[in-house]
């Protein structure tokens, strides 16, 4: 049976072991996949190496740059690459390795080679350029029709961005007095999140495409070490396929991302892309005017032909139109001289048709009248009969009335009993005609009341 350990004597075991067996020091090429700084100044990170397909991880390794060392190390690393340590990136570093009894195994940093780091970089970059190249979609956004008179601008940046502020007020400000509508899609464009920020920013705007002329990318500010966010296939592959013109403000005097190069313009910064835009519009106006001067000229031009080809037409049509003239005067004479002569010919036709007439009518007009005159003598018997009859009737009728008038007679009403109240002459016919007061008089079949009203009642109910 072997000798019994305890756990700190295994690992002073396995420490001593791993110091005896590796007592080198090491050039290792792994990529940062967590990096941390304490408040001590120590830097840990975490050390990973993926397998050929770039997804999963093969190997995974803690390691320390001791603050000693890390401070010199950030800033020569910085200075040569342009780059900050960061997650993603490649290093290659100089390292021994170390076991703790408490921590277990990690390397510790001793020095970093920048050149290998700038080396992955830019295979890193020609990897992306050359795929987008195979797979024919490198310059397809460069393809796109620029607007002629860039205006409604999508913009992707940050709203605190000093670069926004700039680019607004550059559009703003212009001499022209040009207007630029502007529509803000507001991402973060450094750190791990400028990827998945740009994409979804430009994702937005394709939903609305129609209500923009083109796509704006600006910076505002930011370390060199920034612009290696944009040295993204995705990024750059959203571009190459975007329905609207590109126009990156991201750049550095000296770098240029993959993203500039796949834009349908790159500008070194966010200024730079408003007065690109402004002197787009100046460049359409001018056109524009030089156009109306060459449609101007021309038509000067035509007007002044036309003109003398007018005038040369006139004096040739004068000839022509008194010929044509004395044409139809002539052929009009004719015509006149034709009518006349149907004219008399019909007068004398007509003057035979009234004899003709005139005979026909007499013989239709005596057998008419003889037809006549027997209806008027049935009429005339039926006229005397109906009237005897009609006279008769209306006799009759008369008596009746009269026998009825005599009745109602005033007198002979009155004589029945009956009597006429008036007030002032005006015979009353309701009791509301009279007032308290007033005199009436009545008249009876023999002599006339006067009295005076009392009292008025109201009409009797029937």
């Amino acid at each position: 049976m072997t000798e019994k350990v305890s756990l700190t004597e295994l690992q002073l075991i396995i420490r001593d072991s791993l110091y005896m067996a590796l007592p080198d020091i090491y050039w290792v090429t792994a990529e940062i996949s967590e990096l941390k700084e304490n408040n001590t100044g120590h830097c840990y990170l975490e050390l990973i190496e993926k397998h050929p397909d770039e997804k999963n991880v093969r190997a995974r390794v803690k390691a320390i740059i001791w603050s000693n060392r890390y401070g010199f190390l950030k800033a020569f690393f910085e200075n040569i690459t342009g780059e900050s340590l960061r997650e993603g990136l490649k290093i290659l570093v100089k390292t021994k390795v170390e076991y703790h009894e408490l921590y277990g195994l990690s390397l510790i940093i001793s020095d970093i080679d920048p050149a290998f780091t700038l080396g992955e970089m830019a295979m890193k970059r020609q990897l992306i350029i050359k795929k987008l190249e195979q797979e024919g979609v490198f310059s397809m956004n460069k393809e796109l029709i620029f607007p002629a008179v860039p205006q409604r601008i999508a913009v992707i940046s940050s709203k605190n961005a000093a670069g926004y502020s700039d680019f607004i007020n550059q559009l703003k400000s212009n001499s022209f007095g040009y207007v630029f509508y502007t529509s803000l899609i507001e991402t973060s464009l450094q750190g791990t999140d400028t990827e998945q920020g740009i994409i979804s920013a430009m994702d937005k705007i394709a939903l609305n495409s129609s209500l923009f002329d083109l796509v704006v990318i600006i910076r505002g500010g930011g370390s060199q070490s920034d612009l290696s966010w944009f040295d993204s296939y995705n990024i750059a592959y959203h571009v190459t396929q975007f329905p609207l013109p590109v126009i990156t403000g991201i750049g550095h005097d000296k770098d240029i991302s993959v993203t500039d190069m796949v834009a349908n313009r790159s500008l070194k910064t966010p200024t730079a892309v408003a007065d690109f835009l402004i002197a787009s519009v100046a460049d359409a106006e001018n056109h524009i005017k030089d156009i109306s001067s060459e449609i101007i000229d021309a038509s000067r031009i035509i007007i002044e032909k036309n003109k003398n080809r007018i005038e040369a037409s006139g004096i040739k049509l004068f000839p022509l139109a008194r010929i044509m003239m004395s044409e139809v005067k002539d052929k009009l004479s004719a015509k006149i001289i034709e009518i006349i002569n149907i004219g008399k010919e019909l007068i004398i036709r007509a003057g035979l048709i009234p004899a003709n007439q005139e005979s026909r009518l007499s013989s239709a007009a005596k057998s008419f009248s003889s037809g006549k005159e027997m209806i008027l003598r049935k009429n005339d018997q039926r006229l005397i009969t109906g009237t005897i009859n009609c006279l008769s009737v209306n006799n009759v009728r008369l008596k009746g009335l009269e026998g009825t008038l005599q009745l109602l007679k005033p007198e002979n009403v009155l004589q029945r009993g009956y009597s006429i109240t008036s007030v002032n002459g005006r015979i009353l016919k309701n009791s509301g005609q009279a007032k308290g007061n007033d005199l009436i008089d009545t008249q009876l079949y023999e002599g006339t009341l006067r009295s005076r009203v009392v009292e008025e009642k109201g009409r009797l109910k029937d």
